[in-house]
């Protein structure tokens, strides 16, 4: 990086210019991850996972569009304990792995099916205490007990009888009073939201009602947005997020 001579005089000339350069720049970037997700979307065969920073360089930091892509990283960390050993199914581009799960982690096993998911995952989001691992988790899972199971984004890529035997073997990799934590959607009224969905679920008490059988304590809630209606969901035999006794709240 070339050091810049500024003094006050020349501050807030100099400092004009590169926000307008930054300002094209970031118009540039949008209009290239565009392109990118024209090529990916609207070509058949489409992904079963999504490059977020397409989200972050256009979807979002471009057209100011809905900011819920973040909501999922955020709310998952409110699960995550410090120093936590991970275990994150279908993880994808491996974006949140890095982002937002990676600082409060111990290690991380982030698991997908799709080896060209993990490529990218490797290539563009890699960090040293994730481990980003191809398996199918209908099969394989790590022969380890974590502090949290994260589910985002993808229960939905299963079927019903998928979904309850995947959940049962969550429950058995989680330590004592360990989380399982992530995101879903609701389904359109008359049609999947997307094709390559297997199972989507009905409403917030549809999800409670397949994590019932496992965990002693569960938490699902809802954002709605005009074009889509997410569910989040928290499930465990300990405290959960905003609980009563979470040490990480006061309330009145």
């Amino acid at each position: 990086m070339n050091i810049i001579k500024i003094n006050t005089k020349n501050k807030a000339k100099k400092l004009e210019k590169l926000k307008e350069e930054n300002f094209k720049l970031r118009k540039k970037i949008a209009e290239n991850f565009k392109k990118q997700m024209y090529i990916e979307w609207s070509i058949e065969p489409v992904p079963e996972w999504f490059d977020h920073y397409i989200d972050l360089y256009s979807s979002w930091g471009w057209d100011a569009g809905n900011a819920y892509w973040v909501e999922r990283g955020c709310y998952n960390i409110l699960a995550i304990k410090e120093n936590a050993n991970i275990l994150e199914l279908c993880c994808g581009d491996g974006f949140n792995s890095k982002y937002f799960y990676s600082s409060r982690a111990r290690k991380i096993d982030s698991i997908d099916f799709d080896p060209a998911a993990i490529k990218h995952a490797n290539k563009y989001n890699k960090k040293s205490n994730i481990n980003f691992i191809c398996s199918d988790i209908r099969k394989d899972l790590p022969d380890n007990k974590y502090d949290n199971v994260i589910w985002d984004a993808a229960i939905e890529h299963f079927t019903e009888s998928e979904i309850k035997d995947i959940l049962k073997k969550i429950k058995n990799h989680l330590v004592e009073n360990g989380m399982l934590s992530g995101y879903t959607i609701v389904a359109h009224e008359t049609s999947k939201y997307f094709s390559l969905h297997e199972y989507e679920f009905k409403s917030k008490e549809d999800l409670l009602e397949y994590l019932n059988p496992y965990f002693k304590n569960i938490m699902v809630f809802e954002t709605i947005y005009e074009d889509r209606h997410n569910l989040y969901f928290y499930a465990s035999d300990g405290l959960l997020p905003f609980s009563k006794d979470w040490k990480h709240m006061v309330s009145k």
